[in-house]
């Protein structure tokens, strides 16, 4: 890498690329990118550090750059053809990201379900102890100079993860998801079992997973969770409306007590990998257990604000065990309250692959809203329709539109959650304004 080249980011917006362009720029690279006008959540940071954003345009690509492409834009987009034109690199996300990993000792946190979290938990952990740099999906990323690690969220969609051949990986579990792309759920686990076979040192994995518990591997699989078989178990666990503690077992032996600000098991399982992690490095007990308590999340998972008493969590869950997982940590933090699901499914074929098991996983909320379907260039239409999600929920009430969401206000003083992948923040905000509004007219 060229301190003195330019770094141009086609689609800097996306979660992984603003992450990815904020560790080139603490390192003290060119960086400046660009995307659609449009405002999103990742984009914060990089304004905050001055990185340039500019609308895309073909006259963006000058001499002398390297451009990092976005795997949401195909190879014609116009940026692209005109970086080709002129005998630039171009060099796609994960293959740049992947060349990256290579000289540090590399983390690479997977899985259906939970990668982000999860990597956000390591991050935090581990930067507290040793320098660490680190890329986590919410648009998160530092760059430390002298890092003894480098942890980074690894996407199995597309199989964009097999660039990467890490010294460990950590993996949550293995879900059929992506329809649009995998096959079937043995699709999906063929290619966890193809990503495991580049591991160099290690893997850490929930066995609490059956589909994990199968994994085989040229380096140790370490298995984490709940049930007795695990190498690290948790125990005697008390889940409270401020976090969760639990005991730990080291293959039967007592490790120690620790205890998360956080809520749900799912959260109890992702620690338990970050703690097997740290003892297999041989990191201190003691500050692993610090870290633990301070961690304040990540974006966009069961983020929290309280609006005229009412509570609303925004979280980014758009698949029926992430649906469960959010709903369940509503439930542990609020027990005397209502939970009121209002929800956006996030492309047509998942929705329609896994139209029961979204009804099931939304009916653990008190009541369920639905939004429509969301579009975007990935996918314009298909075969379902939002109406037919409700009719596979006993607790559905309604559709609401970011036009009329008043049917929400019979619900004040409780908990909503807004859940989706798209673009359901505006829903949130939008019931924030008429919220606010109606308290103001009592």
């Amino acid at each position: 890498m060229n301190q003195e080249e330019l770094y141009h980011f086609v689609g800097i917006k996306g979660s992984g690329m603003s992450a990815l362009a904020l560790i080139l720029h603490d390192k003290g690279y060119k960086v400046q990118g660009s995307d659609v006008k449009k405002y999103f959540f990742t984009q914060k940071n990089l304004d905050d550090n001055n990185i340039p954003i500019l609308l895309f345009d073909q006259d963006n690509i000058k001499e002398d750059m390297t451009v990092i492409a976005g795997n949401a834009f195909p190879d014609s987009h116009e940026e692209i053809v005109r970086a080709k034109e002129l005998g630039l690199t171009v060099i796609r996300y994960h293959d740049f990201l992947g060349q990256l990993s290579n000289e540090f000792t590399s983390v690479a946190i997977t899985g259906s379900h939970g990668k982000t979290s999860t990597t956000g938990l390591m991050s935090h952990v581990l930067s507290g102890i040793k320098p660490t740099s680190y890329l986590i999906g919410d648009g998160t990323g530092k760059g430390e100079k002298d890092a003894n690690y480098f942890v980074l969220e690894a996407c199995e969609y597309r199989r964009h993860f097999l660039a990467y051949k890490t010294d460990y990986a950590l993996i949550t579990n293995i879900d059929f998801d992506h329809p649009d792309y995998y096959e079937s759920i043995e699709d999906v686990q063929d290619a966890f079992v193809e990503f495991s076979s580049q591991i160099k040192k290690a893997i850490f994995a929930c066995g609490d997973d059956e589909r994990l518990q199968k994994l085989h591997a040229p380096v140790p699989v370490v298995y984490y969770g709940f049930d007795e078989y695990n190498d690290f178990q948790a125990k005697n666990i008390e889940r409270t409306t401020v976090g969760s503690t639990f005991d730990v077992y080291v293959r039967g032996d007592f490790h120690g007590r620790f205890t998360i600000p956080s809520f749900g098991k799912h959260n109890i399982q992702n620690a338990l990998g970050v703690i097997a992690f740290a003892h297999y490095e041989g990191l201190e007990q003691d500050k692993v257990m610090e870290r633990l308590l301070s961690f304040k999340g990540v974006k966009r998972r069961f983020t929290e604000k309280e609006v005229m008493n009412t509570v609303i969590i925004d979280d980014y869950a758009h698949h029926p065990a992430e649906i469960r997982a959010t709903l369940d940590a509503a439930h542990q933090k609020y027990p005397d309250k209502e939970i009121v699901a209002v929800f956006q499914p996030h492309t047509f074929s998942r929705t329609v692959a896994m139209l029961s098991e979204f009804g099931q996983a939304l009916d653990m909320a008190d009541a369920v809203y639905l939004c429509d379907i969301f579009t975007s260039a990935r996918e314009q239409e298909g075969k379902v329709t939002i109406k037919d999600l409700l009719d596979k929920t006993e607790k559905g009430m309604d559709v609401v539109s970011e036009d009329d969401l008043s049917v929400l206000l019979k619900h004040k003083n409780q908990v909503v959650v807004f859940m989706g992948a798209g673009d359901v923040e505006k829903f949130e905000h939008e019931f924030e304004r008429i919220l606010s509004q109606s308290e103001a007219k009592i």
